[in-house]
């Protein structure tokens, strides 16, 4: 994936004033996902398309969590995360305690990624050292 499209990726989900409703194969193609994965969502409750025989007919409402679903997925938070949030859209409260929920979870994400960089670049500086100590035949090497 380009950086464009990641940076595509992250960009707010615009309504559709054009359409009343999509079909898997809409939404399949408008957020590159399988329609397997929206069946999974489907059958985790996330998303609740109705039922015309054995076609699915998604709402804006299921465009717009699954929107939510995808991008909680993309910065690593749990299907029961991303439901608890969704679901605080129900509320009736203007989102009020939606936002607050997620902005808090956002900000715990962030500082437990800013920890795993740490960890990341504290491991790669020792990978780095071991490597010029090997390569320079170093008697601090350890013997194998």
């Amino acid at each position: 994936m380009t950086l464009m499209a990641d940076a595509a990726s992250y960009a707010r989900i615009m309504p559709r004033d054009d359409r009343e409703s999509y079909s898997i194969t809409d939404l399949c193609a408008e957020f590159d996902v399988t329609a397997r994965a929206l069946r999974f969502y489907e059958d985790e409750g996330l998303i609740a398309p109705l039922r015309r025989g054995t076609q699915r007919i998604y709402s804006h409402r299921d465009r717009a969590r699954l929107a939510w679903i995808l991008r909680g997925k993309r910065v690593g938070f749990s299907l029961g995360e991303i439901r608890e949030m969704i679901d605080l859209y129900d509320l009736g409260d203007g989102r009020r305690v939606q936002r607050q929920v997620t902005v808090e979870r956002c900000r715990t994400r962030i500082a437990t990624l800013e920890a795993q960089r740490r960890d990341i670049d504290a491991a790669i500086a020792e990978l780095t050292d071991f490597i010029a100590t090997v390569e320079n035949g170093s008697a601090t090497a350890p013997a194998c």
